[in-house]
C-alpha cells in the first residue's frame, strides 16, 4: 500500500472520519480535545472520497486533503486517504482494513454528537461498535438527543464515565465515552452555504 501510515504496535490511534468538504477550525478544535481526553498518540482525520449518507458528492478529494493539510500544523494528526486508497467505501469496512494492516494498534473511532444520534443508520454499525471503542464529544444541539438515541439506549451498560476517558482506548469492546467539550459552532456545512469554499 502505497503512503504507509506511520503507526507502530502499542499506540492508541482515534479515527475521524468525514467528507472534510471543507475542513475547518472546528475540526482541528475537537481532535485536539480528543487527543487529550483520550490519551491518543495520534487521530487520522480518514478524508472519504464520498459520504454514502449524502446524496451530493463532495469536492475532489485532492482539494479537500490539501485543503486540510494547510490548516494542520499538528505533527500528532495525520491527513489521510486511506479509503480511497484500499478502496473502503464503509466505516466497517475502513475499520477492518486499519485493523488487518496494523496489528497491536489501539484504535479509538470518534465521532460528534451529530453522529451518534444517526449511528444506527450506518452500514454494519454493530460490527463498528464490536471492533473499537467510540469516543463521542459533544456539539451544540445535540447532548441530550445523543444521549438518548437508539444506540445510546441499546449500549447504555457499554458506557465509560468520562472521568475514565483517558482508559478509553484500553477498555474491551463494546465501549463508548461521551465527554463535554467547549463548543464550537463552525460547521462544513455552514461554511459552503455561505460561499466560503470552492474547491
Amino acid at each position: 500500500m502505497s503512503n504507509r501510515l506511520l503507526l507502530r504496535p502499542g499506540m492508541t490511534v482515534g479515527l475521524l472520519g468525514g467528507s472534510f468538504d471543507p475542513a475547518h477550525d472546528g475540526h482541528v478544535h475537537l481532535t485536539r480535545i480528543a487527543l487529550r481526553r483520550f490519551a491518543l498518540d495520534r487521530v487520522i482525520w480518514l478524508v472519504s472520497p464520498g459520504n454514502p449518507l449524502k446524496a451530493r458528492g463532495p469536492a475532489p478529494l485532492e482539494a479537500r486533503m490539501c485543503h486540510a493539510r494547510e490548516l494542520v500544523d499538528d505533527p500528532r494528526i495525520i491527513i489521510s486517504d486511506f479509503e480511497a486508497q484500499v478502496g473502503t467505501r464503509y466505516t466497517a469496512e475502513t475499520i477492518d482494513a486499519l485493523k488487518s494492516a496494523y496489528p497491536g494498534v489501539r484504535f479509538v473511532w470518534l465521532m460528534g454528537a451529530d453522529n451518534l444520534q444517526q449511528f444506527h443508520h450506518w452500514d454494519r454499525w454493530q460490527d463498528i461498535l464490536h471492533a473499537v471503542p467510540l469516543g463521542v464529544l459533544a456539539r451544540p444541539g445535540w447532548r441530550q438527543s445523543a444521549l438518548h438515541s437508539r444506540v445510546a439506549r441499546q449500549y447504555r451498560q457499554a458506557l465509560v464515565p468520562a472521568a475514565a476517558s483517558h482508559r478509553l482506548a484500553y477498555r474491551s469492546v463494546p465501549a463508548w465515552c461521551f465527554v463535554n467539550i467547549p463548543m464550537s459552532v463552525e460547521s462544513s456545512t455552514r461554511i459552503r452555504d455561505a460561499g466560503g469554499w470552492t474547491a
